[in-house]
């Protein structure tokens, strides 16, 4: 990978998929220990509040028989996972190793290969039944809570990443991105429904879930959350 006029180029080795990391001076170990405590922190508040989301998101998700906001839920549990994958890539020998690097951003895209499989069957079973899913409100609530809180989550695990250098922690940021990004889709879905009966936009909101998620996946099983940390 090389940098030219402030933009990052991929080698051929990254181009292929293979981690490689940016080569940065080395932190002082008393900085590093405060920046591994900090993602950590980072980590498991984010792993407690997707697992709260992940349980609203599925109550609510049933009880109105809305795919949207149950494959919004299994996003919330995939990035639970991948906060927890982020903890395991810091704790013990992994700590600073390309290969847990790879990895951890390997495991967290196969999450995401799940969840796309899964959301993308269901809202294309929803759409041929024609069933209709009834107006959520908790839903729309937790939509819009999470579309202005998660991109400052997102921003903070992002800029530790950097500091570290480390290309895991960065795709798992950018997952908060994503799931700022589709509380967005799913409150429009879930307005749509309520308010004008579009019974339509819920699956097809679980379907954009499900494109998002297949090619986060995508990302980051090629290593690019690497360019991402630059």
């Amino acid at each position: 990978m090389a940098e030219r006029g402030g933009l990052i180029q991929l080698t051929p080795a990254a181009a292929r998929g293979e981690l490689e990391l940016i080569s940065r001076p080395p932190l002082d170990p008393v900085r590093r220990a405060q920046l591994v405590r900090r993602a950590m922190l980072l980590a498991w508040g984010g792993v407690g509040w997707h697992f709260v989301e992940f349980a609203i998101a599925l109550f609510a998700g049933v009880l109105a028989g809305s795919i949207a906001l149950i494959g919004f839920g299994a996003d919330s549990l995939v990035e639970a996972l991948a906060g927890l994958v982020v903890v395991w890539l810091f704790t013990g020998g992994r700590i600073g190793s390309q290969p847990a690097e790879r990895r951890a951003q390997q495991l967290i895209a196969l999450s995401f290969f799940v969840l796309a499989a899964y959301v993308a069957t269901e809202a294309t079973r929803t759409l041929i039944a024609g069933d209709h899913p009834k107006a959520s409100w908790i839903g729309v609530g937790l939509a819009a809570f999470t579309a202005p809180t998660m991109p400052l989550l997102a921003r903070a695990k992002r800029n530790v990443g950097r500091l570290l250098n480390s290309s895991a922690t960065v795709s798992e940021a950018s997952q908060n991105m994503v799931c700022a990004y589709l509380s967005i889709a799913l409150l429009v879905g879930l307005l749509a429904n309520a308010l004008v009966g579009w019974w339509w936009a819920d699956p097809l909101t679980a379907l954009v879930i499900a494109a998002v998620a297949l090619k986060e996946g995508r990302e980051s099983w090629r290593g690019e959350g690497c360019c991402d940390a630059c």
